[in-house]
């Protein structure tokens, strides 16, 4: 950057015996005329030699002065033009100001370089300057140059704006010229084009974002993948892996949906944001959410491909209001959950803004599934070893009461049915006997009667599709075709309807029999814990 002693016109320095002899012969010359004078005066005549004398100096002070003028506007235009050479050759702009009318008197050709813009347009008009400090600044700095004019400091980084509309940074350094009385009086300095040091700036704190981002981003999977293996039961994983999204992709609604056997899916996880009361039961209408993959030929084709999705604007795919719970969300990503090559499902999530998810987002949720999906495969491990060790002390239970009942009513036909009425009759939980085919009514305990509302007398000889018991009658379908294939139907989770219309979420377990001579369904139906209705008050 120029400095302020550079700006100065520069003069050559004269010897001393020029100096001298500038001095002596204007001193003789009023000299002489201070003796011509007195003369004079006095009424004496001077002799022609001194009148010579005389005349002769005032010739060589006219011839001097001459001479000096001569050579001082000689130096004077050459240190002109020096100056001119150097404010020309830099390439910072030099600029002079009047402080009073904030006028500019003078800048150099550089000014055409950096605004784009004539050196004569702002000569011709002063303060046209102003015109080309970017509109955001413009406030900011002819406030800066206006409290200048009084405190001799102007230190300002800000934009310009060329006639062709690109956008420059300068950065412009002024200082004061005071006259003999302290004053400002005028501001002079320099611009300087800053633009690519800018940029570079710019980029350096672009690339920390980078950085701190990808650390955040690594911090939150690390913390992700830890919690995700602290507990292995299902609910656990499910608060942990939901939780753990919502540092790496801000949504609204997530859920983890998962093939419940053919075209149906469960939401196993679900959360949205603002979070629903905690008041409200886990299970309740609509709660989990469950879907029907041939009803929604957009959730046919995500299952099909088993592809990530990216939906900036939801609006844009025309089957998006057939997905069922999902309609009002306006932006929407996928992925797919995948371990050991096997398909567990998939990872929803969704924002009521359109346009609210890019490229990173889908990366973020896609890191996010690898260790999600060995976290869903291990829990389910894991309740699978926990079910296995219950049933198999079930079944140790079952095969000590079985030989005990065997030695008590061995040879005794009547014996057995009677106990077998026992227990049918007097167990808290709900039991029916209905057709394998028709569903119809043969028996029930009281326990159903409490539960349903219905008297035994009600249902007996009336199937369960004309007392519209199931909510979905496909569900009786799927596990009737399970009982006749030879498998047993154990805590299947369903929508039951009682007498009044109330639907009961319920846990329905069932084995085939033969009953008068018929196959028939032997059934057990119980309230889920969270919503035992006895317990919560």
């Amino acid at each position: 950057m120029v400095q302020p002693g550079i700006l100065r016109k520069e003069t050559r320095p004269r010897s001393k015996a020029s100096v001298v002899f500038s001095i002596l012969i204007p001193l003789l010359a009023a000299i002489l005329l201070f003796v011509v004078i007195q003369a004079k005066l006095r009424g004496e005549q001077l002799p022609d030699f001194v009148i010579f004398i005389e005349a002769l100096g005032f010739v060589v002070v006219i011839l001097a002065g001459t001479w000096f003028l001569i050579r001082g506007v000689r130096e004077h235009r050459e240190s002109e033009e020096r100056y001119r050479q150097m404010a020309s050759h830099i390439q910072e702009i030099f600029w002079m100001l009047d402080a009073e009318s904030k006028q500019v008197l003078e800048v150099n050709e550089a000014y055409e370089t950096i605004t784009g813009r004539t050196r004569r347009s702002l000569l011709d008009n002063p303060t046209s300057y102003e015109e080309i400090i970017h509109p955001e600044d413009r406030v900011h700095v002819l406030a800066r140059l206006d409290e200048a004019t009084r405190t001799g400091k102007f230190d300002e980084r800000f934009r310009i704006t060329l006639p062709n509309g690109d956008v420059r940074w300068v950065r412009v350094h002024g200082f004061p010229m005071r006259n003999a009385a302290g004053k400002i009086f005028r501001l002079v300095g320099t611009a300087q084009d800053i633009t690519e040091k800018k940029h570079a700036e710019d980029q350096v704190v672009e690339n920390l974002k980078i950085a701190e981002a990808a650390r955040t981003e690594a911090d939150a999977l690390r913390k992700a993948t830890l919690s995700l293996t602290q507990d292995l039961h299902m609910d656990s994983v499910m608060e942990a892996l939901l939780r753990s999204l919502e540092e790496l992709v801000p949504y609204t609604s997530a859920r983890v949906i998962v093939p419940e056997g053919g075209p149906h899916l469960l939401a196993l996880g679900e959360r949205e944001i603002p979070e629903q009361p905690k008041a409200l039961p886990k299970y309740r209408p609509g709660h989990p959410l469950t879907l029907i993959a041939d009803e929604c030929p957009f959730l046919k084709k995500v299952l099909d491909e088993q592809k990530s999705v990216l939906l900036p604007d939801t609006s844009t795919e025309k089957d998006w209001q057939t997905f069922t719970g999902h309609s009002h969300l306006c932006s929407w990503l996928s992925v797919p959950l995948k371990a050991s090559d096997e398909y567990l499902g998939f990872l929803s999530i969704g924002h009521t803004e359109p346009n609210r998810y890019t490229q990173d987002h889908l990366r973020r949720a896609e890191l996010l599934a690898i260790p999600a999906a060995a976290a869903i495969q291990n829990a389910r491990l894991y309740s699978t070893a926990d079910m296995y060790g219950s049933e198999l002390q079930k079944r140790l239970v079952d095969l000590q009461e079985a030989e005990t009942a065997l030695a008590e009513v061995q040879g005794e036909h009547s014996g057995s049915i009677d106990k077998f009425e026992k227990v049918f009759r007097s167990s808290p939980t709900p039991f029916t006997i209905t057709t394998l085919r028709e569903g119809r009514f043969v028996d029930v305990n009281a326990a159903f009667e409490r539960r349903y509302g219905y008297s035994r007398a009600e249902v007996l000889g009336r199937t369960v599709h004309e007392l519209h018991m199931w909510c979905d009658p496909a569900d009786r379908m799927f596990m009737t075709e399970q009982l006749r294939q030879g498998v047993a139907v154990r805590n299947r989770i369903t929508w039951l309807r009682t007498k009044s219309g109330e639907i009961k979420l319920t846990v329905y377990s069932a084995d085939r029999i033969h009953f008068d001579g018929q196959p028939c369904v032997l059934a057990v139906s119980e309230d889920l814990p969270e919503l035992d209705s006895r317990k919560a008050n």
